[in-house]
Order: structure tokens, then sequence, then C-alpha cells
């Protein structure tokens, strides 16, 4: 038993595979086979063919087929037409407004599926850059108290030394011993949030739950240049907007609704073609004066709706009822997409100055470490101070990375505002 358990974790471990992508690499795949988007393409394919659905009516249609009978008496229809060896009928609609306002409202949600397509893809590489983001940093902060802890050792073991000289209290040797514990709970925590965003980022990309994406921890973020000011973002994430241009989709489609339901009214004309092979059996000699073998016509079916009923109007009613709802929702969604830009962008402008003050206190932590090590060769210094500033200098680099990391975010967030992710990462 045990033996299959060890072949089973074993297979697993094999059939896990460990991929390392740069975000540029992780959202093109996320775009091409994370599920989600998988499943907007196949609702986009489906309103496609809701299209050629409504356009039928203006297709022509051709049925054969035959009313074979054997007649006793008169000859009387089958199914509507008259006893027939075979028999073929054609039709096709020439004039038909409310279904020609039908078909160009399919048309127009086929559109609006093909924006939610886009938006979905737009969704999905924003929570692909901020899982590469989250990965990173945990493995930049792996990386980092990795050097924590071998600093705190070397601490741990010059602080023990001096307490067994007699030159520090021993609360010193537990205030080492503590530093150590906590560089090591940090080290556990960034492998676990490592290996949380790696696996999750697997998945986003359509990979599997075992499977894992490790990221380039030296990439820059992006190249690419953000809008010139707050009002450019604002306009470009109003134009871009995949939610307000699948509203003022919707907007039409409904319009176009109720112009169908309006058109009930007017006329309609179908083509209609008809062809019958006639037997002798079925007594057309007896009841007719002449009888013809072969039988067709040609002719157009017109209708006029001289009261089409109540429905009508309570149809176009409803439509346009959704259409002022639908453009009460646009400008509320407008409102928002301007206060979320706006507050992108200014959370921009304080993380890039959270990010310089986090260079400028490593920097001077940095030329603390140096003035130490050179008092330490001139025995100015204990080692003692030199491996507790070069702790402290771990600590400034991950206030550094963490800075970096609101950096990224938010011109991640802004990028998602604006619509121009995708295109800002390629």
């Amino acid at each position: 038993m045990i033996r299959l358990l060890v072949l089973a974790f074993t297979t697993l471990a094999l059939s896990a595979e460990v991929r390392t992508l740069t975000l540029q690499q992780a959202i093109d795949l996320a775009v091409r086979q994370n599920p989600d988007v998988i499943i907007a393409r196949l609702d986009e394919q489906k309103a496609q063919e809701n299209v050629r659905s409504a356009g039928d009516a203006f297709s022509p249609k051709i049925i054969v087929g035959s009313g074979l009978a054997y007649t006793v008496g008169f000859p009387m229809s089958v199914e509507g037409s008259a006893p027939s060896v075979f028999q073929a009928r054609a039709i096709q609609s020439l004039y038909n407004k409310p279904r020609s306002y039908e078909v160009a409202a399919a048309k127009e949600n086929a559109r609006g599926a093909s924006i939610d397509t886009a938006a979905r893809r737009e969704e999905i590489a924003h929570r692909t850059a901020l899982l590469y983001l989250n990965a990173r940093r945990a493995a930049r902060g792996v990386e980092a108290s990795r050097q924590l802890i071998a600093t705190s050792e070397n601490l741990a073991g010059t602080v023990e030394a001096r307490v067994s000289e007699g030159r520090e209290l021993p609360i010193e040797a537990r205030r080492a011993a503590l530093r150590l514990a906590q560089a090591k709970q940090k080290l556990g925590d960034f492998e676990a949030i490592r290996d949380q965003t790696e696996a999750a980022l697997a998945v986003v990309l359509g990979f599997g739950p075992d499977d894992r994406v490790r990221t380039t921890t030296d990439e820059p973020i992006t190249s690419v240049e953000l809008p010139a000011d707050e009002a450019a973002s604002v306009s470009a994430a109003l134009s871009n907007s995949k939610e307000v241009q699948r509203l003022e989709s919707a907007m039409q489609a409904k319009g176009l609704d109720a112009r169908a339901a309006r058109a009930a009214r007017l006329p309609q004309i179908d083509l209609i073609a008809q062809y019958g092979l006639f037997a002798k059996y079925n007594n057309y000699e007896e009841y007719f004066q002449k009888f013809e073998r072969n039988n067709a016509q040609l002719g157009a079916s017109i209708s006029i709706p001289i009261f089409p009923g109540r429905g009508v109007q309570a149809r176009a009613a409803q439509a346009d009822i959704e259409i002022n709802r639908l453009r009460a929702q646009t400008n509320a969604v407008r409102d928002r997409i301007t206060l979320d830009t706006r507050k992108a962008w200014q959370d921009i402008r304080r993380a890039e100055s959270s990010r310089e003050l986090a260079k400028l206190d490593l920097e001077i932590t940095r030329e603390q470490v140096s003035v130490l090590l050179a008092q330490s060769q001139e025995g100015r210094a204990s080692v003692k101070q030199v491996e507790e500033a070069r702790a402290l200098e771990t600590e400034k680099w991950l206030a550094l990375y963490d800075a970096l990391h609101a950096v990224e975010r938010a011109q991640i967030d802004l990028l998602r505002q604006t619509g121009t992710i995708i295109a800002a990462i390629r």
C-alpha cells in the first residue's frame, strides 16, 4: 500500500510542469486559452449563428414530398394540398419589415457579443498581470528573506559569542534568535504566497492546478508611455470602455426591437411557388372539366394587418423603457469610469512618490553599511553593528520591492481603465 501511495505521488509530481514566462508570454497565453475567454468566444459564435437563424425567412426554402392518397368521391385536400403523386413548394419572404428589424437586432447583438469577448480578454489580461506581479513580488521576497536569514544567522552567532565572553547580556542572544525566527517565518510566508500565486497563474493561463508558472524577476512591467495627464486618461478610458460600448450596442438592439414591434402594422409579402403531379385515380376527371397531370403556380402572398392587437404597442413600449434604463445605466457607468480613472492616475503619483522615498531610504542605509564596514576595518565598529546594518538593508530592499510592486500595480490598473492593457504589454 505504501509503495502504491509513493508511486501515485511520484506520478503527480512528474505530471506537474513548471514554466518560466515573461509577462507578455503569460498574457498571450491567457487571452488564447483561458476558459472564460474560450466560453466568451463560443457565445460570440452562437450570436453569429443567431443572425443566420433570424434571416432564415429571407432565404428561399424548397419542400418536396408527396400527397399520395386514394380517393373515393370528391378529391379532398391532404394537409391543405390536392392529392398528388409528387409535390414541391417554395417560399421566401420578399417584404417583411418586422423580420428585417429582427435581423438587424441580431446583428447588433452579435456585435455586442464580440465586445463582450474583447472585454473578457481585457479582464483576463488584467487578472493575469496582477497575479504575475504578486508572484514576482513573492519571488523577490523569498530571495531577500534568504539573505536576511543568512545575515540573522551571522548576527546570532556573533551575539552568542559575545554573550559567552561576557560582553553582552543574555537577553541580546534571545533578541538575535527572535530576529532569526522572524526572518525564517517571513521566508515561509513568502514561499507560501509564491506557491499559491504561481498555481493560480497557471490556472488562469489554462494549465492544470498542479502546474506552476514562474516569473522573471528582472523584467520591467512595461515600457509603454502612460497617458500624458489625468484628463487624457479619462478621455481614453471613456472612449475605449468595453462596458460603455456594450451598453450602447444593447440600446441599438432594443431600438431595433421597438421598430420591429411597430412595423407589425405594415404589410408583408411572401413569394410562393408550387408544383403538383396529379393522378387520375383521384377522380379529378369526374369532378373537373379538364384533367392536367402537371400543375404549377407562382405568386405572392400578401397580408395586411388591419388590427394587429394591443401587444404590438406594449412590446414597443417595453423596448422604449429598456432603452431608457440602459441610457441611465450608461451614464452611471461613465461617471464611475471617470472616478475610477482619476483614482488610478492619482494612485500612480502616490506610488511613485513612495517608491522614490523607498529608494532614498535604501541608499542612505547602504551608505551607512559602507561607513560601518570602513569603521570595522579600523576597529571603530563591531561586527554586531555591521550585521545589524546589513539586516536593516535587507529590510529596506523588501520595502523597495513593495514600493515597486505598488507602482506596477497602479500602472496596470490605469492601463485596465484605459482599455490598453493588452496592447501596452505586447
